[in-house]
């Protein structure tokens, strides 16, 4: 029995990284979590490179006084990836978002450093999640939901603040580089 909790342990321990390889990739996923792994890279790539096109100058940059900035927007979605998978029953990252993380986590490689690794968490939930449990009910911020339907939800909210930071770079007149 002992030894039975070894090997379930070890591969709960080696699931997420074997899961890692497949996350970037598309191809290795199928039905849905395709489709969800392909909207979460394009947010990803086009958040990264925007944020790489951007001056860290201006990453305190902020459209107005109460609005995030430019490095609170992309930290929000690193904390979002980090805190949604975990709603779908997936274990917890071990990427630590201090809950002021918006306002302490602004230098541009930190953030960039901070959005690149949640994302990877991200996918790598979802692809760890078994399909058949993808349908399952979870509770999305009190609103009951399918693991499924959270995913997407994860997937719209990088575009929804991809978006914010297109706005944000053309009110700064620098060109999305893409």
């Amino acid at each position: 029995m002992q030894r039975l909790k070894t090997v379930v342990v070890a591969a709960l321990i080696a699931l997420p990284s074997l899961a890692a390889g497949q996350a970037a990739n598309p191809a290795n996923a199928t039905g849905v979590k395709k489709d969800i792994i392909t909207q979460l890279n394009d947010a990803q790539d086009k958040l990264t490179k925007l944020a790489n096109a951007i001056p860290a100058e201006k990453f305190g940059w902020r459209p107005g006084t109460g609005v995030r900035s430019v490095s609170e927007v992309l930290v929000h979605v690193a904390a979002e990836n980090v805190a949604i998978p975990p709603m779908t029953g997936v274990p917890k990252s071990t990427i630590v978002v201090p809950a002021d993380a918006e306002k302490t986590v602004t230098t541009k490689a930190a953030v960039i450093d901070l959005l690149t690794k949640s994302f990877a968490y991200a996918k790598q939930s979802m692809m760890a999640l078994p399909d058949a449990q993808m349908e399952g009910a979870a509770d999305y911020f009190g609103t009951p939901m399918s693991k499924r339907g959270i995913f997407i939800a994860l997937a719209i909210h990088g575009h929804e603040h991809l978006g914010q930071s297109i706005a944000y770079a053309r009110m700064n007149s620098i060109k999305p580089p893409w």
